[in-house]
């Protein structure tokens, strides 16, 4: 999967946010795992797979890829600002159910947490598409889903939000 462009539009979108909001790229790391943690607890919640006692069906495949591709703009601004970039990448073989999928997803978070490298990262990136695979989402809509969300972030960013 090319993502050069993703990465493209997330720099251009955290720099607004940077400068808007006079923060800067290097205090945000934690903050930026912890709403990494957060995207990924309300993308789980959409699936429901972890509810085994309850029979209400999960929410529709466009909430759920919405809460996807909020969780990779976390992911890939984490790339930047520790200058990880990469032009490709492949989705990892996802787990026998989305639960483990979403377990090994957070363990990857927990390991870029504690040691804040590339290597760390990739594992990240790569666990994180392995999951989108197993939510059965294609690299291009992944990217589609991930361009407008991109967009109705920088309009939330024009009406103060």
């Amino acid at each position: 999967m090319n993502i050069t462009r993703l990465f493209t539009l997330q720099k251009q979108l955290d720099d607004r946010i940077l400068e808007e909001h006079r923060l800067k790229r290097e205090d945000l790391f934690s903050s930026k795992i912890l709403a990494l943690e957060v995207e990924i607890g309300e993308l789980a919640n959409e699936t429901r797979c972890f509810k085994y006692w309850s029979q209400k069906p999960p929410s529709s495949n466009s909430v759920i890829l919405e809460e996807y591709v909020d969780g990779l703009h976390f992911i890939l601004s984490l790339g930047i600002d520790g200058g990880w970039q990469r032009d490709t990448i492949e989705a990892g073989e996802p787990a026998s159910t989305l639960t483990e999928n979403f377990h090994k997803v957070f363990e990857a978070i927990f390991s870029l947490r504690q040691e804040p490298k590339k290597e760390s990262f990739v594992t990240l990136l790569v666990v994180y598409l392995g999951l989108g695979k197993a939510l059965g989402f294609s690299p291009e809509e992944v990217k589609e889903a991930y361009i407008e969300k991109n967009q109705k972030n920088h309009e939330r960013q024009d009406e103060g939000y």
